[in-house]
């Protein structure tokens, strides 16, 4: 089993990525949400001038948000400064679209852009949008052609697994990957917080550090099933009411601010209700539990834990969890 990081992209990624490193941490994800955090891109390069043995990537980037040559001229130069050590995942956006109030993109369209993608990587002729395009590239200006990256698939559903069995090297994925996805690399993200001796869930620490990773349930349940399935969640009908009394065309708003990094207004007085319910899937226990849930995703199928710490003090968790899993450098 692999231990790596995931980060809500921000300015201080760059000193966490390299505490990660010196934690024994395998690789760092970093989100890509431009409505909600700095531009990916910007932030893994300062990453790889403070590292030099921690994988790096985006996880998952979003098809729309940028032309197939701008991801690839990235990568190229990502490649160039971190050399082995870049992986890159590409999605059909949550946040990175539900935030600007779109839904997900099509499976079909992401899969056109992987394989564009790829092709550029490789050094190829590629047609987008009616037009051939190259990486021109000289010397200098990027990794030379072909550039070899691994591309996992950010897929939970039947669709994105197909997708991931025809163009992807792994799957990148929120829930535990099904029996079908087809692929070695698995990789599980996961949230939660490592409890302290006797301390309980409704520690205020608790809520801090586990709270913005327990109320994305709240998000993602209304974006995907609407009000019937969050309603059906411990506090879910209050916090729909509370969203829906912002109008509609900017109820994105509401939903989506603070993702992954703080409770919102909307989730504030819900996060005592829907943690202890958020605890059963997440990393959330003792350390000794910790490694009972590990061992239970190792013999699902996981290959790789990738591990978000959230709250105040984004230290304290690596470093809690790291000792939990037991990682070394």
């Amino acid at each position: 089993m692999d231990f790596s990081c995931a980060f809500a992209t921000s300015s201080d990624t760059p000193a966490h990525a390299e505490l990660a490193e010196n934690l024994g941490y395998r690789r760092a994800w970093l989100y890509d949400s431009p409505a909600l955090y700095p531009d990916v891109w910007m932030i893994l390069t300062r990453c790889a001038e403070r590292t030099s043995r921690i994988g790096l990537g985006p996880g998952v980037l979003v098809p729309s948000l940028r032309h197939p040559m701008v991801n690839a001229a990235a990568i190229a130069e990502l490649v160039s400064q971190a050399p082995g050590r870049v992986a890159v995942a590409i999605g059909s956006g949550f946040t990175g679209r539900n935030a600007m109030g779109q839904r997900a993109m099509p499976w079909r369209r992401v899969a056109e852009y992987v394989r564009c993608l790829r092709a550029l990587l490789a050094g190829e002729a590629a047609e987008w949008e009616g037009a051939k395009i190259k990486m021109l590239q000289l010397p200098g200006f990027g990794a030379k052609r072909p550039v070899d990256v691994p591309i996992l698939i950010g897929a939970d559903g039947p669709k994105g697994l197909a997708v991931a069995a025809e163009l992807g090297d792994g799957v990148f994925s929120a829930a535990v990957p099904q029996p079908d996805a087809a692929k070695a690399w698995r990789a599980l993200l996961c949230f939660g917080t490592v409890l302290d001796e006797a301390e309980d869930l409704t520690s205020p620490r608790v809520a801090d550090a586990a709270g913005p990773g327990a109320v994305v349930v709240y998000h993602a349940m209304y974006e995907r099933g609407g009000a019937a399935a969050v309603d059906a969640l411990p506090g879910g009908q209050a916090w729909r009411e509370k969203v829906e009394a912002h109008p509609e065309d900017e109820r994105h708003f509401a939903i989506h601010e603070g993702h992954l990094v703080k409770a919102n207004p909307s989730d504030e007085p819900h996060v005592a209700d829907v943690i202890p319910f958020a605890a059963s899937m997440a990393l959330t226990g003792t350390a000794e539990q910790l490694t009972e849930k590990v061992a239970g995703l190792a013999a699902q199928g996981v290959t790789e834990i990738v591990y978000q710490p959230a709250g105040s003090d984004i230290e304290r968790e690596l470093t809690v969890f790291a000792t939990a899993a037991g990682l070394a450098v």
